[in-house]
């Protein structure tokens, strides 16, 4: 059974011994593929160096989270993998993670994406973001998780920091949409998995670690509109109306309660979004129909 584990790099040095070292330690033995985004750091180096196992991509431009994804995908997907799972840089695993995914997984086909527990990077609590999205309190006893049964449990959405995905998963729903270049790129693939009918849940017995406390928090009016926009479980005009008459609304409320300030920010991000109507309405139409898109040969 192949499994390939991708890590879209830039500037990996900080976390590349313990992302990289806890794959070494994998009971369930991974091929290891690197993208890296042009990092300007010693990653390339380092990499080559102290972890000559791992398969490097080199791109010469930063590509962006979810095309260096697809160029790490169709690479596992040419040496006819399995199972990908889809690393962060500054994530690692415990050394059975894998192979408890791909045990449960393997029983419940449903699933199209199965993701582990995520703590922060210390260990000791819940990551922010997995907890709003399972609804787990952020200090929650871990030995209770671990009691509890291996079935996946259900979740609306997970983010793509640690993510397994079987190759019926990739054939059907493709790679990552070429309308999102940084950030809400897997929001919108978990819409498209919703729409072809899989499931989207988590282990409860599998751990892996998420470093991402330091991270200044984005801002989320661009990409939620566009993510709307682009959701195909909507139809267009309803799609529209979140994602671009939303916006306007919201606009104009600011203008009232904020000032001109907010109203001009927000104006102008739904007129940016509004220009890309064009290539929302393309991804739309490709993404209803199952197929393997956005990969390369």
């Amino acid at each position: 059974m192949e499994i390939a584990v991708i890590i879209v790099s830039y500037n990996f040095e900080r976390w590349l011994d313990q992302c990289l070292g806890s794959l070494r330690k994998s009971t369930q033995p991974v091929d290891v593929i690197v993208v890296d985004n042009c990092s300007t750091d010693n990653t390339i180096k380092l990499v080559e160096e102290y972890y000559p196992e791992v398969f490097l991509i080199k791109n010469q431009r930063n590509e962006g989270f979810g095309k260096a994804n697809n160029i790490g995908i169709s690479q596992a997907l040419n040496k006819n993998c399995n199972f990908v799972f889809l690393l962060n840089q500054d994530a690692w695993l415990d050394a059975d993670t894998i192979e408890k995914l791909i045990e449960i997984i393997q029983k419940h086909p449903n699933f199209g994406i199965l993701s582990p527990i995520h703590l922060n990077g210390k260990g000791d609590a819940l990551d922010k973001g997995f907890s709003l999205y399972t609804g787990l309190r952020e200090k929650i006893n871990l030995s209770v998780l671990q009691k509890k049964s291996s079935d996946p449990i259900p979740v609306r959405q997970i983010n793509a920091a640690l993510w397994m995905l079987p190759k019926k998963t990739l054939k059907e729903i493709g790679g990552f949409s070429p309308v999102f270049h940084h950030y809400g790129e897997d929001m919108d693939y978990i819409n498209r998995l919703h729409y072809h009918g899989y499931e989207i849940g988590y282990c409860p017995v599998a751990f892996g670690y998420h470093d991402r406390e330091s991270r200044k928090p984005q801002k989320e009016d661009l990409l939620f509109q566009l993510i709307e926009y682009s959701n195909i479980n909507r139809n267009f005009f309803s799609a529209f109306g979140y994602g671009v008459l939303g916006g306007f609304k919201k606009a104009f409320i600011a203008l009232f309660d904020t000032g001109p300030k907010e109203f001009f920010r927000l104006f102008s991000i739904t007129i940016k979004i509004l220009l890309k109507s064009n290539v929302v309405i393309q991804f739309r139409r490709i993404n209803k129909k199952p197929s393997e898109y956005y990969f390369l040969d």
